[in-house]
């Protein structure tokens, strides 16, 4: 984009009453975790497609991570996932994380892939599975010490698939005994953040189905609990923004994990299929940091934005990039809604005009704001085009096909 595009934009922002320069300052801090998981081979439910130049390991994986951080400028740190990302020595691998100038994020137990955990993990009969689940719990708190993360996100696949199968209630009880001995493991600075799915794998009934148990859960273990809404993790049709107004006014939305889906999945890259939705959750949390409650304030500041994707046909790192340069658009142009302006249409009950000015927003082209804001930053002005032709997916070739997967 040229320097006439972005003056042209900034005229144009002015003239509806926003802050250009300080629409800039926020997207250069807003800062989005990837996932570790999202570098490997992954697939279907049908097979797992070896793609060649994955990641054989969690080093390999921190250092596709740091790619993407060093052409986008927004991605510092990466989450890791246990067993997937399972090293003999941490602090080593914390180490190797810095020096690629990044840092290791949320610590995510797995509880769903050994087959112990075919009729659930902390919420089985078995009292043996559910002290094996317990106890990786407890070791993951241990691994988000040594490698300095203070988040543990929590997603659990339990569930039953018939009536009658299981005792719900009894399930609810030992569901909520681990959570509370695993918060009580976590140092004083770490969060927990409680995901929830309504169904899959389980199909008649799922222990964390929605964002309310998962609140409920939060409010019952602690200040350090919050709920982690996953954008593919509702029935169709869900409000999603309106999830995320209240759990912000309850100061209990703890993070995300951005993706898309169209019917029952979750893993295509973010702002694909409903790029509007994303744009209003955006907007919610923005007026949420301009609130009165210094408690809601705080809670907006502190959201732990995530990536959650499994590529399985993309190629890994440019799926990676736009998932990010999707998110960061939505983002941007949420910055543009004149929350001001749009209080008074909403007091005087102007309802075209309310949905105008948000529309309005949505609807800008912020490709030459964002252009200028990676300039300033040193940053290449299209990450995409930048690692086309940066030669480091011929560089990692040499990792043959057979990479580490999940």
């Amino acid at each position: 984009m040229s320097d006439r595009a972005y003056l042209l934009f900034a005229e144009q922002q002015r003239d509806r009453g926003i802050d250009v320069e300080q629409v800039k300052a926020k997207v250069k801090a807003f800062k989005l975790e990837t996932p570790s998981w999202g570098y490997g081979d992954s697939g279907t439910r049908f097979k797992v497609f070896a793609q060649q130049g994955v990641p054989r390991d969690p080093y390999e994986k921190l250092a596709d991570a740091a790619e993407v951080h060093r052409l986008t400028g927004a991605c510092p740190s990466v989450a890791i996932h246990i067993p997937w990302d399972k090293v003999e020595d941490y602090a080593k691998l914390k180490q190797h994380a810095e020096d690629l100038g990044i840092a290791i994020g949320a610590v995510n137990p797995n509880l769903f892939q050994e087959d112990d955990y075919i009729f659930g993990s902390v919420c089985s009969a078995d009292p043996r599975v559910r002290k094996k689940a317990l106890a990786h719990l407890l070791e993951c708190v241990e691994i988000a010490k040594a490698v300095g993360s203070r988040v543990i996100s929590i997603w659990l696949a339990d569930g039953t698939n018939y009536p009658g199968q299981a005792d719900l209630r009894k399930r609810k009880h030992w569901l909520m005994g681990a959570l509370a001995e695993t918060y009580q493991a976590m140092p004083a600075d770490m969060r927990m953040l409680i995901e929830y799915k309504f169904y899959e794998p389980a199909f008649y009934h799922t222990d964390l189905a929605d964002w309310g148990m998962a609140f409920n859960a939060a409010v019952k273990l602690g200040e350090q609990a919050q709920v982690l809404v996953d954008t593919g993790h509702h029935p169709q049709g869900t409000n999603v923004e309106h999830i995320v107004a209240y759990l912000l006014d309850e100061q209990k939305l703890g993070g995300f994990h951005f993706n898309s889906r169209k019917y029952g999945d979750d893993d295509l890259i973010a702002g694909a299929i409903n790029p509007y939705e994303l744009f209003l959750i955006f907007h919610q949390i923005i007026a949420a940091s301009a609130d009165e409650s210094p408690g809601v304030r705080r809670t907006a500041e502190r959201i732990a934005y995530m990536i959650d994707q499994s590529h399985a046909i993309e190629p890994k790192i440019p799926a990676m990039i736009r998932s990010v340069i999707n998110v960061q658009t939505q983002y941007a142009k949420a910055l543009l809604v004149n929350l001001e302006e749009l209080a008074r249409a909403q007091e005087s009950q102007d309802v075209l005009a309310a949905e105008n000015i948000v529309r309005e927003a949505f609807e800008c082209d912020v490709r030459p704001l964002l252009g200028v804001v990676r300039e300033e930053m040193g940053l290449p002005a299209d990450p995409m085009k930048a690692y086309l032709e940066s030669g480091y997916a011929d560089q990692i070739l040499s990792r043959g096909k057979g990479g580490a997967s999940w």
